[in-house]
């Protein structure tokens, strides 16, 4: 049976780069490396909460701002619990959003980001009266 969802992984062109935004930035925490045969970094995962992760792997083949041919991506969403604090906590950090907060379709406040090679993240706050409230309370974890 399925219990979560467990990562999700992106190629970066620059770690160090990425680290910076993800970590300093975002305010994630680096929970672990896994090294290649040469002892070299291989994914870095970084912790969101609990067993929630994203996977950053070192990739020189990745083109900010481009995403790999045949991509399906459209973006990540992180749910955060005060958008407006989480917004005014990013940009003391120095992330700036792409532009201002608004409600969606759904009832939820949201706003979008983009980390250093292009892919889009949307921060959201569930709303009470939306659809993924509902759902979530007729079918707790």
């Amino acid at each position: 049976m399925i219990t979560g969802i467990g990562h999700a992984a992106y190629g970066v062109s620059d770690l160090e780069r990425s680290l910076k935004w993800y970590v300093d930035g975002l305010g994630l925490r680096e929970a672990f490396r896994l090294n290649n045969d040469k002892g070299e970094t291989r994914i870095v995962y970084l912790q969101v909460r609990g067993a929630d992760f994203l996977e950053l792997f070192p990739d020189r083949n990745v083109q900010p701002g481009r995403p790999p041919a045949g991509s399906s991506y459209r973006h990540l969403c992180l749910v955060v619990d005060d958008l407006g604090a989480t917004l005014a906590e990013l940009e003391a950090r120095g992330v700036r959003a792409d532009g201002p907060s608004r409600v969606g379709r759904d009832h939820n406040a949201q706003a979008w980001l983009t980390d250093p090679d292009g892919n889009r993240i949307e921060l959201m706050q569930i709303a009470a009266d939306s659809p993924q409230a509902a759902a979530a309370a007729s079918h707790p974890a």
